[in-house]
């Protein structure tokens, strides 16, 4: 399936995708669930796969407006370096360990919605990565087990204020800029994708390629990023890990290749779909 969070109307609502439309998944569970981490903490994947089977899209999917594929996660881990053409063009060298930082809710923005540069930086870079979601949570997920946690898969921009990210050894300040990192524009379940594929990466700005990787080439695989994460604190259903950029980012080309107002910005990701974001100049004040 392919599940996705949107607003209709001032409403906000989740589904899945058929076709070109989109089935009310509060509609057709009869509102047991308020949202879709609701549904994933609820163990509802079943119930939504039932509720669909025969049923006629209740919305066009164009004339939706979607949002993060998880408006809410409680966690949002993000891993850093975890590519080594990424690390090399950083400077930096490779860790023993995943490093990861942390991202808030309202840093994300849905697909097909606008990532606003702000007036403080002209230097907004993208990075294009595969997020994970969380369908069962735990402390301490061993590696092995780690595939039977994951609800799902969508793409992620982590569009970065790269000096603003860079005025200390803390990245969070570059990292967490108001609805920069773009989260779409669904995510598609894990049974649809066969535990440890070999997925393509592939980031394209105004249509060019400027990035592209494989899983395989993670220095951190996806289960090692779990079993990482929950040691430190439980994973909970909705939470979300993104599993890094590869080499290509715009601040190490020469000269940089930053963002600007009007650009088109896509993140590829095999077997899940295309992340589309336009950037805009935002307004101070």
């Amino acid at each position: 399936m392919k599940l996705v969070s949107f607003e209709r109307y001032g409403k906000t609502g989740f589904g899945v995708v058929v076709d070109d439309g989109v089935v009310d998944l509060g509609l057709a569970l009869e509102g047991r669930f308020a949202d879709l981490k609701g549904l994933l903490q609820g163990d509802g994947m079943a119930a939504a796969s039932a509720a669909v089977q025969g049923r006629t899209p209740d919305y066009k999917l164009s004339g939706l407006t979607l949002l993060p594929v998880i408006p809410n996660p409680g966690k949002i881990w993000c891993a850093g370096l975890n590519y080594g053409e990424h690390v090399r063009e950083t400077g930096r060298e490779v860790s023993e360990q995943p490093v990861f930082f942390l991202r808030v809710p309202d840093s994300q923005v849905g697909h097909g919605q606008a990532i606003p540069r702000p007036p403080e930086s002209i230097k907004l870079d993208y990075e294009g990565e595969i997020a994970i979601i969380i369908g069962k949570g735990g402390r301490r997920i061993a590696e092995a087990d780690a595939w039977d946690h994951i609800a799902g898969y969508a793409c992620y921009n982590d569009a970065s204020v790269r000096d603003w990210q860079m005025h200390s050894q803390q990245w969070c300040p570059g990292k967490n800029f108001w609805r920069t990192g773009g989260f779409g524009p669904w995510m598609v379940t894990a049974d649809e994708i066969s535990a440890g594929a070999v997925l393509s990466l592939v980031t394209r700005l105004n249509g060019v390629e400027v990035q592209r990787a494989t899983t395989e080439m993670m220095l951190h695989s996806i289960p090692r990023q779990i079993a990482y994460a929950s040691t430190v604190a439980p994973l909970q259903a909705g939470d979300v890990i993104v599993t890094g950029t590869p080499g290509g980012i715009g601040a190490k080309r020469t000269p940089p290749l930053w963002m600007k107002a009007g650009d088109v910005v896509e993140v590829e990701v095999e077997r899940v779909g295309v992340l589309r974001n336009t950037v805009v100049d935002e307004l101070a004040g």
